[in-house]
C-alpha cells in the first residue's frame, strides 16, 4: 500500500508537471506567434483604416514653406495642401512634427505616420526607401551667395570654396557628383539646420555659400535681400509627398487628389497664398522696408497695435499698408491730397472725426478705422477675398470696386472674390469699358499692385515675428 501511494503520488506530481510544462510551453507559442505577426505586420495603415479612424496623419517639417503657427493659426504652403487632402478624404489632419529632416522617413517606415508633406524633392536613393506621389511642383537647385559676391555664379565657380548645406538633403548627393566630376570645393554638413537658417547665415556673412531648391531661396530673397540667388547646379526636379512602401492604396488616392486640385483651381490659390510674386525682386525697395522696420516702425507700433486691435486686424497687415501709403513717414503728402502715415484725404479726415491730420495717432486710427468700415461694407465676401476687396477700395475709392464688381457680373464671375476683380479692375482704363459706368475712368492696375506689395511687406513682418525652432504644437498635433 505504501509502495503504491508513493507511485500515484509521483504520477500525479509528474501529471501536473506535465500540464505545467505543456501550458508554458503554449503560452511561449502564443508570444512567438504574436512577434511573428508583429513582425510580418506591415507598419502603415491602409487607406481603408485611415477613412474607419477618421484621421490622417502627416509627417512634416517647422519651416516657412511647409508649416508653422502664426497667432495661433496652423499656416504653410504644405500644411494648406495637407488639409485640403483630408477635407479631401473627409478626415480630421493631425500634424506630427520630425525633430530632424532625416527623421521623417524612419517615422513613416515605423508608423509614426501615414504621409510626408515636407516639400522632399523625389529622388532615386529616397524611392529605394518611399513610395512617391506624382510630383506636384517643379523646382531647381541653386547657389545662394551674399549679393557683394559676384566670383560665384556657376557651378564650376565652387572650386576652391566652401559650400554649407543641411546633412540628408538632396544637395548632399548633387554636390558629391559635382565633386565626382572634377569641382574640387569643401561641403561642411550641418546638423539639421535649416536652409531658410543658412540662407540667414549667407545674408549676415557668418557662412559665404549655401545651397537652396528655387522655391524656398526666391521665398528667403523677400526676408533676405542682401543675398543673391546665383546659378543652377542641377536639372528640374520634382517635389513629391512620400508614402510607406506597401501604402499603395493611399498613394493613388493621393495622385488622385492632386489631379483634382489643379484642375478646380485649389492648387494654385494654395500656391498664391505663399508663393504670389515671389519672382519679383527689387533690392533697393525691399532693403529700404527692411531698414525702415528698425528705423522708423518702432516709433508707431504701439499705436498700429492698439488701433489694430480695436477693429479686429493683425498690426502687422496695418503696418504693411502704412509702409506702402508713405514709408512711415507722417507727413508725408501726395499729388492726389492725401495727408500723413496712411494717407487720408482731408473730406475722410473730417468724416472720420481726425481733427488734426498729421498727427500720427490720430492719423492711424482714422486709417485703420477707414479700412474696417470697408471691410465690414463687403460683407458677403469671405476671408482673403474680403480684406484684399477692402484694401482695393481703400486705394482706389468705393466707387470703381462698385464698378468692377459690375463688370463682373455681366462676365458671370463672382463679384465677391478677388480673382473676379483682379479681371476686372484693368477695363477701368479702357474708354469702350468705362464710358458706361457709374465711376469713369480709373487706374485699375494700381490696387492690384497695391494689394500685392502690401501681402509682401506683411509677409516679411509676420516671418519677423515666428521662431520656427520653438513652435508650440497646436490642439489636435501628436
Amino acid at each position: 500500500m505504501a509502495l503504491s501511494g508513493t507511485y500515484n503520488e509521483h504520477a500525479r506530481t509528474s501529471r501536473i508537471a506535465l500540464r505545467r510544462l505543456t501550458t508554458g510551453i503554449s503560452a511561449m507559442l502564443v508570444l512567438a506567434m504574436a512577434f511573428i505577426g508583429c513582425v510580418d505586420k506591415p507598419m502603415h495603415r491602409s487607406l481603408e483604416d485611415i477613412l474607419n479612424s477618421g484621421e490622417i496623419t502627416v509627417i512634416a517639417r517647422n519651416n516657412a514653406h511647409c508649416y508653422y503657427l502664426y497667432r495661433g493659426e496652423a499656416m504653410g504652403f504644405e500644411y494648406d495642401l495637407a488639409q485640403a487632402f483630408a477635407d479631401y478624404l473627409g478626415v480630421k489632419l493631425n500634424v506630427r512634427i520630425a525633430e530632424k529632416w532625416e527623421g521623417m522617413i524612419p517615422e513613416l517606415a515605423d508608423g509614426s505616420g501615414d504621409f510626408i508633406a515636407a516639400s522632399m524633392t523625389i529622388t532615386p536613393e529616397r524611392q529605394h526607401e518611399v513610395l512617391f506621389s506624382d510630383g506636384y511642383h517643379e523646382i531647381q537647385q541653386h547657389i545662394v551667395v551674399h549679393h557683394k559676391n559676384r566670383e560665384i555664379r556657376q557651378t564650376s565657380d565652387l572650386a576652391g570654396h566652401t559650400v554649407h548645406i543641411r546633412k540628408g538633403t538632396s544637395y548632399q548627393n548633387r554636390l558629391a557628383e559635382i565633386s565626382n566630376n572634377g569641382v574640387d570645393f569643401r561641403v561642411v554638413l550641418h546638423d539639421d539646420t535649416s536652409t531658410q537658417e543658412l540662407i540667414s547665415q549667407v545674408a549676415d556673412g557668418s557662412i559665404a555659400v549655401t545651397i537652396a531648391d528655387s522655391n524656398i531661396a526666391l521665398l528667403n530673397r523677400r526676408y533676405h535681400p542682401q543675398i543673391r540667388i546665383s546659378g543652377a547646379i542641377s536639372a528640374y526636379q520634382r517635389l513629391g509627398w512620400a508614402v510607406h512602401p506597401q501604402a499603395t492604396d493611399l498613394h493613388a488616392k493621393i495622385n488622385r487628389f492632386f489631379k483634382v486640385i489643379k484642375k478646380n483651381g485649389r492648387f494654385n490659390e494654395i500656391y498664391r497664398r505663399y508663393y504670389a510674386g515671389i519672382e519679383w525682386f527689387d533690392y533697393l525697395d525691399l532693403s529700404a522696408f527692411h531698414r525702415s522696420i528698425h528705423a522708423r516702425l518702432p516709433r508707431y507700433r504701439e499705436a498700429i497695435r492698439k488701433a489694430a486691435d480695436a477693429h479686429g486686424f493683425d498690426w502687422r497687415l496695418i503696418a504693411a499698408q502704412m509702409y506702402q501709403e508713405s514709408h512711415f513717414r507722417p507727413t508725408a503728402q501726395s499729388h492726389k491730397g492725401a495727408f500723413g502715415l496712411m494717407q487720408l484725404t482731408k473730406t475722410m479726415a473730417k468724416d472720420l472725426g481726425v481733427k488734426n491730420i498729421l498727427d500720427p495717432e490720430e492719423n492711424i486710427n482714422g486709417g485703420v478705422a477707414y479700412l474696417k468700415r470697408l471691410y465690414d461694407h463687403f460683407d458677403r465676401a469671405t476671408a482673403q477675398d474680403r480684406l484684399f476687396i477692402a484694401l482695393a477700395a481703400y486705394n482706389i475709392g468705393l466707387g470703381h470696386i462698385w464698378d468692377a464688381r459690375d463688370l463682373a457680373r455681366e462676365r458671370t464671375l463672382d463679384p465677391n472674390r478677388w480673382s473676379s476683380l483682379k479681371e476686372t479692375l484693368p477695363l477701368l482704363r479702357d474708354h469702350k469699358y468705362n464710358k458706361n459706368l457709374k465711376f469713369g475712368y480709373a487706374r485699375g492696375t494700381e490696387p492690384i499692385k497695391y494689394i500685392k506689395q502690401i501681402m509682401i511687406y506683411y509677409d516679411i513682418l509676420k516671418q519677423q515675428s515666428i521662431d520656427y525652432r520653438n513652435t508650440p504644437s497646436a490642439p489636435g498635433e501628436i
